[in-house]
């Protein structure tokens, strides 16, 4: 019994580790990027959005086919009484006697096919093809998002949990020196005010040890949301993937296209085309027109085979007066769209030199960093030499360790800053996607 009982406890442990275990992912850069874009409730949405104007242009299309109507219609007539003037048989005067009819039967079809509107349904056409292109480089630009949404997550999990090594190692670090102090104190070597010390320098680093693994388990929450993989996924980063990536791309020639000035232009063609529509209300509407009917009325009459055709035309005077608001309505949009246009136009040149910038001072920090990394654990040595001769205080060594943590730190944080930087000014560009070689529908 007890041997069973044994066996249930290991295989209990046994299948939550491999739980455990399974719950770990390693990604990627370019593959959390190719999941975002293709998976993700945004990109989704993006995708149905251009879908959905796309049906809405082939709607418009229609218009340009013939409409065709077919109706039928059978009465019966209840007491129907009927004068008629037609004369009945052979007689030639006298008033005819009032009939009586059961039934009505009625068939028609009638076709009309657009000839002119004054250019509205080809202008019509050319708005809705613009504002589905519009659409579809929405789309694309939301999927750019997604990724440079992508790549700050990474950063931020990257530099959280970099802190969180560091910081645990200078944990290490400080639970040893305060047992050394304690040593110290109990052995009248040291005054206990410095153990004070040495301990409260403990908490401030096991405080920022708790933070660091706070920031990490809220950014892999994020992560994981947004990639749509299985809740309690420990996400790991393929560091070494990032840093080759980027090396491949460093040189790599991509014409800069923003998606969202894309889509802009393609509104402000739109609104152009709408400036048409409105002008096509100054002039006629002609149709070519074509029927046939079929009507018995029992025994009064019955025609069959009635064709028709013909030309319809309708002009709505009122328009002449009315349909000037209008125009001056859809010139006043494209006019406002095309400032739309010229405005992102700068925005983008800003944002672009400022990223290219701001990649620069990244580089430029970098190598501050490693220069102060080897400065702070040269003092630090030399301070600890010191302290071990008593040339050199409590303060003095717990300084200089601070400061070696810290430089270590502002170097971790800079490595990722530096792809941040590199990627954002892909972004800036509107090359982020394509950087990665991924493809955007």
């Amino acid at each position: 019994m007890k041997i069973k009982n044994i066996l249930l406890i290991l295989i209990s442990v046994f299948g939550i580790t491999i739980g455990y275990s399974q719950e770990r992912k390693t990604l990627s850069l370019t593959e959390a990027i190719s999941i975002a874009t293709t998976k993700s409730n945004e990109a989704n949405l993006a995708n149905l959005k251009a879908a959905t104007s796309k049906l809405e242009l082939e709607t418009v299309k229609n218009n340009q086919y013939p409409s065709l109507k077919v109706s039928g219609q059978y009465l019966q007539l209840t007491n129907a009484t009927v004068d008629s003037n037609i004369k009945m048989g052979g007689s030639s005067s006298g008033q005819s006697e009032p009939l009586e009819v059961s039934h009505l039967l009625l068939g028609q079809a009638n076709v009309s096919m657009p000839v002119f509107s004054g250019f509205k349904l080809k202008n019509t056409i050319s708005a809705s093809e613009s504002l589905y292109k519009a659409e579809t480089a929405n789309a694309s630009h939301t999927k750019e998002e997604l990724g440079i949404y992508v790549v700050e997550l990474f950063a931020k999990l990257y530099q959280s949990q970099e802190m969180a090594k560091l910081i645990e190692e200078n944990l290490k670090s400080a639970q040893q020196r305060t047992k050394d102090f304690s040593a110290m104190v109990d052995n009248g070597l040291m005054a206990r005010n410095d153990l004070l010390k040495a301990q409260l320098q403990e908490s401030n680093v096991q405080l920022s040890l708790d933070s660091a693994n706070k920031n990490i388990n809220v950014i892999n929450y994020q992560l994981v949301t947004l990639l749509q993989l299985p809740e309690g996924t420990q996400i790991d980063i393929d560091i070494e993937t990032i840093k080759n990536d980027m090396a491949k791309n460093q040189n790599l020639a991509i014409e800069a296209k923003r998606s969202d000035l894309e889509a802009l232009n393609y509104q402000q063609k739109a609104s152009e085309a709408g400036i048409k529509i409105a002008k096509s209300g100054y002039y006629p509407s002609l149709s070519l027109v074509g029927g046939y009917i079929a009507f018995d009325l029992k025994d009064i009459i019955t025609v069959s085979n009635a064709m028709n055709f013909g030309v319809g035309l309708s002009y709505d005077l009122s328009s002449i007066f009315k349909n000037n608001k209008e125009v001056k309505l859809a010139k006043s949009k494209s006019e406002q769209t095309k400032t739309a246009v010229a405005i992102l136009t700068d925005k983008i040149k800003e944002e672009t030199q400022q990223a290219q910038e701001n990649y620069n001072l990244s580089l430029k920090q970098n190598k501050v960093y490693t220069q102060a990394v080897e400065q702070a654990t040269e003092n630090f040595r030399i301070v600890k030499d010191k302290y071990d001769n008593s040339l050199s205080t409590t303060n003095d060594l717990l300084e200089a360790d601070v400061q070696q943590l810290q430089t270590k730190i502002n170097l971790a944080l800079s490595q990722a800053d530096i792809a941040l930087k590199y990627y954002q000014l892909q972004f800036a560009s509107g090359k982020l996607i394509n950087s990665f070689n991924l493809s955007q529908n």
